[in-house]
């Protein structure tokens, strides 16, 4: 029972976490804070073993209710890091073609090849 509670616990904890809004400038942190809390998790799911009673049932339908939500604000942060990088990648490209706006340019221009002998 104790090891389910601190699972509900972490879950909890992980839950309050991910509901914070990650901008860019403690995205670091939450995302560190969630590594953890996960690890956490993971080395504590290891331990517990069955037969559950009845209230250890409970928690344990608490705790799947609370990972269903986990899991699409995970996906939710993921999905904005992914855009997030492709508008850094988007902008470098744009800075680096207005610093040197011939640097794709493969013209061979100004070049005469004379024919006699």
């Amino acid at each position: 029972m104790n090891k389910l509670q601190t699972l509900l616990d972490i879950t909890k904890q992980l839950d309050q976490v991910l509901e914070e809004d990650a901008h860019t400038k403690n995205r670091d942190e939450v995302i560190e804070r969630v590594n953890e809390l996960i690890e956490k998790r993971g080395k504590l799911l290891e331990t517990i073993n069955p037969p559950f009673s009845d209230n250890e049932q409970k928690l344990g339908k608490n705790i799947v209710a609370l990972n269903k939500q986990i899991q699409g604000k995970l996906n939710q942060l993921f999905n904005d890091l992914k855009l997030e990088m492709k508008q850094v990648k988007k902008q470098k490209k744009s800075n680096r073609s207005y610093m040197n706006p011939y640097e794709n340019v493969k013209i061979a221009d100004g070049m005469f090849m004379d024919s006699k002998n």
